[in-house]
């Protein structure tokens, strides 16, 4: 028998950050949790507690699977689920990544239904600005692949997105690429509607339990340890612990290249007259977006010279960043005042796409991880695809390129530069 031992744990997070208003204020769910005091043994072992892992219990649970343990070092949504940014989208360029957005904006736009939970879904587009020829074909490629796969966006003219959004200017700006079947939804509140279903389905969530090392025999996964207690895996263990994931894999003699990058958000103070209700909008040159949220609007930027590292400490630092840009293509959103703001982790990976797979060294290691800021928009695709690798049955897409393995050769590990898209 071989284990592995190690803290699934970082650096304090800073609690300087200006405290939020309510409305804007993530809330970790807060149902009473299972203790692990007396739990020795489950079937399907799931590490993080945000919504990749609390998607992946509702689905297994749904499908019968009902041994299921959820452990999170935390509260539920407490890591980068609990950021309120929430888009939601099927605007991408490559069939899979389609295939799952547009999966998800399904089971969002269904999810008062099943599970049974209000997420606050808000189906107002996604906008992209585009402001060069070359990023205007490289849209239009994308376009015309959504559409043979049933996604109806479509590539505007400035001033159809001047008339989306009238916070848009047009000058230097091409065109657009826009779908009005995307959005932004509440990702705490999608937690809550999950693990609320699953727990009634008979899944366990362990919270405030740390993930201390990975036991395994004849390279399978047999016991998880925790700082409360071995936890005896009699079937799968499942890694979706987001930006941490490196270190579960590490503990599971796997390897996971993801690295954590802080991403930051800001709020405007509320707007009178309100904000127009406008399509999630990115200026795709800068990587600035800013969509409605209650009273004002939500602010963020996507900073290039940010470090890797787990500080989740929220400063105003990256607002003039954000203000330079913006005041090129939308100066009104570029002088709003501001009152507070989140930062939350990226989970990225060298290419910028998801893992998820089945380690090919520990056949009972699963992980989903590293969506590089889309795995709100993915997970209830992912929860379907987990599932399925549980129950050993096909997925509903062939998620080979997706594996942890292409990274496993010298080229596949260079990193390409951070694509300007949220």
């Amino acid at each position: 028998m071989s284990s592995a031992q190690a803290s699934y744990s970082e650096p304090p997070a800073s609690t300087s950050a200006p405290s939020p208003s309510p409305a804007a204020s993530p809330s970790p769910y807060t149902d009473s949790p299972s203790p692990t005091d007396n739990l020795t043994t489950a079937d399907v072992v799931v590490i993080g507690g945000g919504i990749m892992g609390a998607s992946i219990a509702f689905h297994l649970a749904e499908a019968g699977v009902s041994d299921v343990l959820v452990l999170e070092r935390d509260t539920l949504a407490s890591g980068s689920s609990g950021k309120p940014i929430g888009g939601v989208r099927a605007q991408f360029s490559d069939p899979l990544n389609i295939e799952m957005g547009a999966r998800g904006l399904r089971a969002y736009a269904d999810f008062a239904r099943r599970p049974g939970a209000g997420i606050r879904l808000e189906t107002v587009g996604y906008l992209f600005l585009l402001t060069t020829g070359d990023d205007a074909a490289e849209f239009t490629r994308a376009v015309r692949t959504q559409n043979e796969l049933g996604v109806p966006s479509r590539m505007i003219e400035p001033g159809e997105a001047r008339r989306l959004c009238p916070y848009v200017v047009t000058d230097g700006l091409v065109a657009g690429a826009y779908s009005p079947e995307d959005g932004h939804a509440r990702p705490v509140r999608a937690v809550e509607g999950y693990a609320r279903a699953a727990r009634a389905a008979g899944v366990t969530f362990a919270t405030g339990t740390t993930v201390t090392g990975i036991e395994s025999t004849a390279g399978r996964v047999t016991a998880v340890r925790t700082d409360r207690g071995r936890v005896v895996c009699r079937r799968t263990a499942v890694c979706a612990a987001g930006a941490w994931s490196a270190g579960i894999g590490e503990l599971a003699g796997v390897r996971l290249p993801v690295r954590p990058v802080r991403r930051q958000l800001a709020f405007t103070a509320p707007l009178r007259p309100p904000a127009p209700r406008i399509p999630f909008t990115i200026d795709f040159a800068s990587s600035a977006y800013f969509h409605n949220s209650d009273d004002g609007l939500l602010l963020g930027f996507a900073d290039p010279g940010q470090p890797d590292g787990f500080d989740r400490t929220w400063t105003p630092d990256w607002l003039p960043l954000f203000r330079e840009a913006a005041r090129r293509r939308a100066p009104a959103v570029a002088e709003l005042a501001t009152r507070n703001g989140w930062a939350g982790l990226y989970e990225v990976t060298p290419d910028h796409n998801a893992l998820i797979g089945r380690a090919a060294e520990v056949p009972n290691f699963l992980y989903a991880t590293g969506f590089s800021g889309h795995g709100f928009l993915q997970a209830p695709a992912v929860g379907e695809i987990v599932r399925d690798l549980h129950l050993e049955r096909e997925p509903f897409a062939d998620i080979a390129p997706l594996s942890a393995d292409r990274f496993a050769t010298e080229a596949g590990r260079e990193a390409r530069p951070e694509a300007h898209v949220v």
